[in-house]
């Protein structure tokens, strides 16, 4: 799953931007998945579940239109991890072994930062790209 990663490490440093699909102009955490999904030519659409509101299992349909749903205890580098800040889950970052990268607001952009047990208690469940 390094060819997940390594795509996922092209979107490094693009600007955060709500619902953001473009490299280097602006990207959410789903837009970081949506570009890599779209790069291993996965047949992803917008209309298969994220909407401006993660909220209301919204996250989780889109999420399961492109990838399978694994057990926390499974995860692999390449993995999509779900994960819940406050009540529903609503942020999701990939994991790239010991570190994940993510758009997060609260920085910017997106990042490549340490996996450390903060982050991974965030975690609710982990997805896999059907490839």
């Amino acid at each position: 799953m390094n060819a997940i990663v390594n795509l996922a490490r092209e979107t490094l440093s693009t600007p955060f931007l709500h619902q953001g699909r473009v490299l280097g102009v602006g990207m959410d955490c789903i837009g970081v998945a949506v570009y890599v999904a779209k790069r291993l030519g996965l047949d992803h659409t917008e209309s298969q579940g994220y909407s401006p509101s993660p909220s209301n299992g919204l996250l989780e349909s889109a999420l399961g239109a492109q990838s399978c749903l694994f057990e926390v205890r499974d995860m692999q580098v390449g993995d999509l991890l779900l994960m819940r800040f406050s009540e529903e889950p609503q942020h999701v970052a990939i994991f790239a072994g010991d570190t994940i990268i993510h758009s997060y607001q609260n920085v910017g952009k997106v990042i490549e930062h340490p996996f450390s047990d903060v982050w991974r208690a965030r975690v609710v469940k982990i997805y896999r790209f059907k490839l």
